[in-house]
């Protein structure tokens, strides 16, 4: 994040901790089928903790229900000491990535960073 994603000195803004997570539980159904996409129906956000704005955070997501046409998931914002700061809940309606844009995502557009500290599995 940048200065201007602070809300108070050395947090992170709220909108963007909702954003992270709606982000991250609308793509979770890429696992099932990557050209399927998650956009967002409803999102309900709840802050439990502040967020830093300078530390590493880790994100998990899950689905929790699936339909034909629509899934809902839930996510949280976990801090380095495992103190969970945000959680969300949402309802996503499933759109072919190609309905939503025109765009083509090419590798070097449209990747994943990995890094040698990636988890291999988390326990929620």
């Amino acid at each position: 994040p940048k200065d201007i994603h602070q809300s108070y000195p050395g947090r992170l803004h709220g909108g963007i901790a909702s954003t992270i997570l709606d982000e991250t539980i609308g793509r979770a159904i890429l696992i099932k089928d990557e050209n399927i996409w998650g956009v967002t129906l409803e999102l309900n956000v709840k802050f439990k903790k502040p967020v830093p704005y300078d530390e590493e955070l880790k994100v998990v997501c899950k689905i929790t229900k699936e339909t034909s046409r629509t899934f809902e998931g839930e996510g949280k914002i976990v801090l380095p000491n495992g103190d969970i700061a945000v959680i969300a809940e949402g309802k996503y309606f499933k759109m072919s990535v190609d309905k939503i844009t025109d765009a083509d995502f090419t590798e070097d557009q449209w990747f994943k960073l990995k890094s040698e500290n990636d988890p291999k599995e988390i326990d929620v």
